[in-house]
């Protein structure tokens, strides 16, 4: 995982990680099955649906607002992917 603009992304070879974007390991889900270059993580030792359920019921902050990376890239990302054939 690395970090960027508070949003952890996986590190792969379709995310472009910058060099000053260190690489750590970290216990993580994911809200939704999705595009990794636009979706992070939320750091999470949930192990199964139960323990889940209580972390979200628990959490103040939504998790897509955590973790959709478009929405802090621009107030139209998305609409720029879906303009490119994104979807």
């Amino acid at each position: 995982m690395f970090e960027r603009d508070g949003i952890l992304l996986a590190d792969s070879p379709v995310v472009t990680r910058d060099e000053d974007e260190p690489v750590f390991g970290a216990m993580v889900r994911y809200r939704t099955v999705g595009d990794m270059s636009c979706t992070g993580a939320v750091e999470s030792a949930a192990a199964t649906i139960g323990e889940v359920i209580t972390e979200i019921a628990a959490t103040r902050i939504t998790e897509r607002g955590q973790t959709r990376a478009d929405d802090r890239a621009s107030e139209a990302a998305m609409e720029d992917r879906k303009r490119e054939g994104y979807f």
